[in-house]
């Protein structure tokens, strides 16, 4: 088992990736006048993001790692605070401002996703020459609880309003449901991040597992609410 994911972790995560944002590219004429097309552009941002961020690689095969050498790109720690750690959470808030109807939440929203914005930019700034995992995780926690913020404020929302009646009928109940579960399940494991080194590939194998675990979930998930629910006006 370990050994199967060593050499296939990535090829499994990548190929979940595709087939959610595959699968949104075919429903997106479906979902053209929700704002589900919002979140079927982050998934082909996600996957392609995801495929690139495996760069040293390619800088390796191809004997051009001196390019990178001794900068922030020489491991893709940098880039993922930034596309994922940032990214995200940037656009979580963009997507969840367009179906909540509060606008006090939204404001709300609007004003904390800038803080992190700023806030992130700024440490990143200080902590650029860094090139350690450890220096961007908090990026990854406080865009982690900005995140689940936003899904707290949809269920809110939700209990709030007659869609609790018929809430099992829609993409963002599965949107959200899946996300929460996800973030619920990942982002502890960005506290341990310490002991994710070949020193300890039991921690690393349980990682992947989780990982692997969780990715699959998120976007199998993702791919069939895509198809079995119907567009909403927002």
């Amino acid at each position: 088992m370990d050994e199967f994911l060593r050499q296939n972790y990535f090829i499994i995560t990548r190929s979940v990736e595709f087939l959610a944002a595959a699968t949104g590219l075919i429903c997106f004429y479906k979902y053209r006048k929700t704002a589900v097309k919002y979140f079927i552009l982050f998934l082909v941002y996600a996957a392609l993001g995801d495929y690139l961020g495996g760069y040293p690689t390619f800088f390796a095969r191809f004997n051009a790692l001196h390019l990178i050498e001794n900068t922030v790109f020489e491991k893709n720690y940098f880039y993922y605070a930034v596309f994922w750690g940032i990214g995200t959470a940037v656009f979580f808030p963009f997507f969840y401002r367009k179906i909540l109807s509060d606008s006090v939440r939204k404001r709300f929203l609007f004003f904390a996703t800038l803080l992190f914005f700023v806030g992130s930019v700024i440490y990143l700034a200080l902590n650029a020459q860094l090139l350690n995992h450890k220096f961007y995780i908090p990026i990854f926690v406080w865009g982690s609880f900005l995140i689940l913020l936003c899904v707290c404020f949809y269920f809110i929302e939700v209990l709030e309003s007659d869609k609790v009646l018929t809430f099992y009928k829609s993409i963002y109940f599965w949107i959200s449901s899946v996300i929460l579960i996800w973030f619920l399940i990942t982002t502890p494991l960005l506290f341990y991040e310490t002991y994710f080194s070949t020193a300890d590939w039991n921690f690393v194998f349980l990682k992947w597992q989780l990982y692997l675990a969780a990715n699959m979930f998120m976007y199998v998930s993702f791919t069939i609410a895509l198809l079995w629910c119907k567009p909403e006006n927002n």
